[in-house]
């Protein structure tokens, strides 16, 4: 637990009062906010009273004092109906976000760096390979959001220090300044329309992890399907990195990884280039910062197919990524094993 800083002097209420809303309670509080926490549930009302939480029944509050919702990823924002906290809120003219943007803006003021993955299937297992392949690089690394611990319960965010964050479609929504220096997207297949309305909707969100980013970003986006396809191409326009990824087809200038062996034809430019400078192509990357952490992310958005196979990443000792059947079964099944609720 850590205090939530950019939020000092602040009032903001909290809406859910689950694990993450208790943990964004206590780290508001603990940077100098004032606070209102509440829920639709008596018993978790009451847990909250319990264990000492600033409770106060939102119906009564006048949302024209606070400067924030802090609003429950689980609870709609736009379907199948605005929760009742979002019209008060829309009302009152005040933002709506989560404890994801809360983080993030306190990860930017820290300088630290945010490799942020989503999509429909997939992500759980990317995320946790990236931690590892980091961890292992030697950069200094916390993995959380969608999967393992709520973002407040991880480290303080510091200068250098990577968060590789899983991020659902109802975490992006409520990052309205969602920029991350690697930004992932997976794929994209109908799921949560419950809660998007359409797929021109879903799609759009989970579009958002790119849409602010700038040159010196980095974008990887499967390009598989025809949702991803298009986001891709509009991606170009925000002047990061874009490299587009395919596990069943070749790709002139993308990542692919069709035969369960992951080739990226950029790195072999880089290779030769290295070559002719007297440089080694297994050049390792865990020294350069968001540098490294964008390399080893286009390395691992395949990974997990390869090491299903057993066999190696071709043009990729750089990130000292060697996996194999026996060498990352804790990472991929950690991520299967932890709390990872939404798409």
């Amino acid at each position: 637990m850590f205090p939530a800083t950019t939020f000092k002097g602040k009032t903001v209420a909290v809406f859910g009062l689950a694990r993450s809303g208790t943990a964004t309670i206590d780290a508001l509080q603990l940077g100098g906010a004032t606070v209102y926490g509440w829920d639709d549930s008596v018993p978790a009302v009451e847990k909250g009273r319990a264990a000492g939480l600033p409770i106060s029944n939102l119906h009564h509050l006048d949302f024209a004092t606070l400067d924030a919702l802090v609003l429950s990823p689980g609870v709609p924002l736009t379907h199948p109906e605005p929760h009742w906290t979002v019209l008060k809120a829309r009302h009152a003219g005040i933002e709506v976000i989560g404890d994801t943007e809360i983080f993030a803006r306190e990860a930017t003021a820290a300088g630290s760096r945010i490799v942020a993955i989503t999509g429909t299937n997939g992500k759980s297992t990317t995320t946790a390979l990236i931690g590892h392949v980091l961890q292992q690089a030697g950069l200094d690394v916390d993995v959380g959001g969608n999967i393992g611990k709520a973002v407040f319960l991880l480290r303080q965010p510091a200068k250098g220090r990577v968060y590789v964050l899983e991020l659902s479609s109802f975490q992006i929504d409520l990052m309205p300044r969602l920029d991350p220096h690697v930004g992932i997207l997976t794929n994209i297949t109908p799921d949560h329309l419950d809660r998007h309305g359409t797929m021109e909707n879903y799609a759009a969100v989970k579009a958002r992890i790119f849409v602010s980013q700038h040159k010196g970003d980095t974008a990887l986006c499967g390009v598989d399907d025809d949702w991803c396809s298009a986001i891709a191409e509009r991606t170009v326009a925000t002047g990061s990195d874009l490299r587009r990824v395919s596990v069943v087809k070749d790709l002139v200038d993308g990542i692919t990884a069709h035969d369960g062996v992951l080739r990226d034809p950029a790195l072999r430019k880089e290779g030769r280039r290295g070559r002719r400078h007297g440089e080694g192509r297994d050049r390792p990357s865990h020294h350069a910062g968001a540098e490294g952490a964008s390399q080893l992310a286009e390395c691992v958005h395949g990974l997990w197919r390869r090491h299903r196979a057993g066999r190696r990443c071709e043009n990729h000792r750089r990130g000292n990524a060697e996996f194999s059947r026996a060498g990352a079964p804790h990472a991929a099944g950690g991520a299967r094993g932890r709390h990872s609720v939404h798409q």
